[in-house]
């Protein structure tokens, strides 16, 4: 995630204090997505969840349900404690 704003890690706290719950979601599904290799489609036939919807989560435009969470989190082969435990959720 440092990337975003050059590594400083400040500025990407400061982005991340300003973003919407959802638009944080959507960030961290694709910043590991990304990690992994995998495409939109990829991941999208992996979790069995819909291209567009995928999508719309990391544009930060979809309010997840915990059934669709769990699908992506399974597919991004990480577990619900590791995903949000990271300090820049």
């Amino acid at each position: 995630m440092r990337s975003i704003v050059g590594g400083s890690i400040v500025g990407v706290k400061l982005i991340l204090s300003n973003m919407e719950i959802k638009e944080k979601f959507g960030l961290k599904v694709k910043v590991l997505r990304e990690e992994k290799g995998f495409s939109i489609e990829q991941l999208a036939n992996i979790s069995n969840v819909d291209r567009n919807y995928i999508s719309d989560i990391e544009k930060g435009k979809r309010n997840v349900s915990i059934e669709i969470i769990e699908k992506i989190i399974l597919a991004l082969d990480t577990g619900f404690k590791d995903f949000f435990s990271d300090n820049n959720f």
